[in-house]
């Protein structure tokens, strides 16, 4: 029915036109000599996640890692007394990491020009290298995956903690050892200044799970460890605690990113159920609609379930299938309705399959990664049902429903907006308390997301591969997005603190990385 999903959506992205009323000029100068202001930059420390350590492509390689925020602005902190800026950088541009010499990550991500697809080698990193340690301490203590409450934990370094995931491995590779907190191994270095952007994970890892349970959350309240508020507060509280000034950020929206905004929730057009064949998909339609559509869209007009189905279009894009647990399942009245004509075995099993099934909408958001399951066949591990169901319903999206995990539904993306909206109250409130200087990165990212940002003569969208602004994992930045964020991190700091740092020039840094480097 359909032979090639998973990239197809790719030739329909094209270029956003320029937007000369967001234009951002990161490279003037006030004509006056470089000063840091009231800030003192000769010991910087950056505390963040994978956006704070350079991650990018779907992984943490050396030159990610060079142009992470963190290191560009301590590069621009160097113009006015900032001290070195050491950064525990991967052993190769491969990405991905060995614990013991079995590789359990990367390689990482480049364009092929058809899609994102795996560089060529085997990761040389290993986890479990004492001589990176010895090397330390390292001022870039970004480590990707932590969520707000990891940077508290005394045991986030531990090795032993890797396999039952109460341990992290990009840290237990600079670790001092296994006791030792983030924030403590920050806090250890006596910093001057520090940048603190943390949160993005607490909600980021719902989202990327479809909100499926197996990543939840994190409490806006609850005391430090558990709930957001007081463990961020405990943050900038340690941070600050040495007179140290800093600069923190607020959270995005997830769908300011390409991860949720790129696979359109109505992909089935005739020409892609019948694999670029329109007569084809045109006889595909009138068949579905015959055997499954009308028959379901029938069943569950009359037990309650009106408007969750409607006949495929044969003349334009159709919806995808999906199922959304917040819906009242029906379940049982399906089984019903279609034991006389189906008998009891199979109507039980089309309840099961259709019981909380309805076509997408534009209110929902399709994963990045969900393009390559549809119209696969599901497994018994992924059906929901445990079995691999058979054919006509074999296809994800179009005759079976796509499970929790491979879409976001209103309930859902109501749930990610009010975790945001209160993680931002809270960082808000403690840069204000502190005097910090504060990125409103929430209403930054909601520009690109919303016809982007013009700087040195580049616009930089959120548009998956050809925006500019992030890298083909569809969440972390691009070098030239990273470049853009460090400038608005500049920006804050220059008008908190008086200097008047220039900020980079978006022309110095690359739209994505190659396959060599």
């Amino acid at each position: 029915m359909i032979k090639n999903f998973k990239w197809l959506l790719l030739v329909s992205l094209t270029f956003v036109a320029c937007n000369d009323d967001e234009t951002i000029v990161s490279n003037s100068s006030d004509g006056m000599p470089l000063t840091a202001g009231t800030a003192d930059f000769s010991k910087f420390v950056a505390l963040g996640n994978s956006l704070t350590a350079g991650y990018s492509d779907n992984a943490l390689f050396i030159e990610g890692q060079k142009v992470s925020y963190a290191n560009i602005m301590a590069e621009q902190f160097a113009l006015v007394g900032g001290g070195a800026f050491k950064i525990p950088f991967m052993s190769d541009n491969i990405g991905g990491f060995k614990i013991n010499g079995t590789q359990f990550a990367g390689p990482r991500f480049y364009f092929n020009g058809v899609g994102p697809t795996s560089v060529a080698g085997t990761p040389s990193t290993e986890i479990l290298n004492p001589a990176v340690v010895a090397a330390g301490p390292y001022n870039n203590c970004g480590v990707p995956g932590a969520k707000s409450f990891h940077l508290l934990s005394p045991s986030y370094g531990s090795a032993a903690g890797i396999a039952t995931g109460t341990a992290n491995p990009y840290y237990v590779r600079f670790a001092p050892n296994a006791t030792t907190s983030v924030l403590a191994y920050a806090m250890g270095q006596a910093p001057t200044f520090f940048s603190l952007w943390i949160g993005n994970n607490d909600v980021l890892g719902y989202a990327t799970t479809g909100g499926d349970g197996s990543n939840p959350i994190t409490p806006s309240a609850g005391a430090a460890g558990v709930g957001f508020d007081a463990t961020y507060n405990t943050l900038v509280n340690s941070m600050t605690s040495v007179s140290a000034k800093g600069v923190v950020a607020n959270i995005p929206y997830v769908n300011t990113v390409p991860f949720f905004t790129t696979v359109p929730y109505n992909p089935l057009s005739a020409s892609v159920l019948g694999g670029g064949n329109v007569a084809v998909g045109v006889g595909t339609i009138n068949a579905l609609n015959t055997q499954l559509y009308g028959p379901l869209k029938a069943a569950l007009n009359a037990v309650g379930g009106a408007g969750r189905i409607d006949l495929l279009s044969t003349t334009v894009a159709n919806p995808l299938l999906i199922k959304d647990e917040s819906l009242t399942n029906l379940s049982a009245q399906l089984t019903a309705a279609f034991t006389p004509s189906l008998g009891a075995a199979t109507a039980a099993f089309y309840g099961a399959v259709f019981g909380q099934a309805r076509q997408a909408k534009t209110t929902d958001l399709v994963l990045l990664t969900t393009q390559g399951a549809i119209a696969a066949a599901p497994t018994a591990s992924d059906s929901g049902l445990g079995i691999a169901p058979p054919s006509p319903l074999n296809k994800f999206g179009v005759t079976f429903p796509l499970q929790d995990k491979h879409i976001l539904v209103p309930t859902e993306i109501s749930d990610l907006k009010t975790a945001t909206d209160n993680y931002n109250v809270t960082i808000k409130a403690a840069a204000d308390a502190k005097g910090l200087a504060f990125v409103d990165a929430n209403a930054f990212m909601t520009r690109i997301a919303s016809g982007g940002i013009t700087a040195d003569g580049y616009n930089v969208t959120n548009a998956f591969i050809t925006g500019g602004g992030f890298s083909t994992d569809g969440v972390h930045p691009s070098p030239r997005g990273y470049a853009l964020i460090a400038n608005k991190f500049i920006e804050a700091i220059n008008a908190k603190y008086g200097s008047n740092l220039k900020g980079v020039s978006l022309y110095d840094y690359r739209i994505l990385f190659p396959g060599m480097l």
